[in-house]
């Protein structure tokens, strides 16, 4: 059995109020990366980006990152 990390980028940007755009923004990190992160096809994360992300996001990372079966 092969499990998958499921990205909840989508989710916490509705419960936000907001865009991937403004997220980028926010976070300086290209519109390109985070995409490829929103589509779950990145191979790995950074601790740094991803505290970003938690920053705000105003989330934890286990809001953003589930582990999927």
């Amino acid at each position: 059995m092969t499990s998958k990390i499921k990205v909840n980028l989508d989710y916490l940007l509705l419960l936000r109020g907001m865009s991937l755009t403004e997220l980028s923004e926010t976070v300086d990190i290209s519109m390109a990366n985070l995409s490829i992160l929103k589509r779950g096809k990145a191979k790995a994360v950074r601790f740094s980006t991803l505290i970003k992300l938690c920053e705000a996001l105003d989330c934890q990372p286990g809001d953003l990152l589930a582990l999927e079966s």
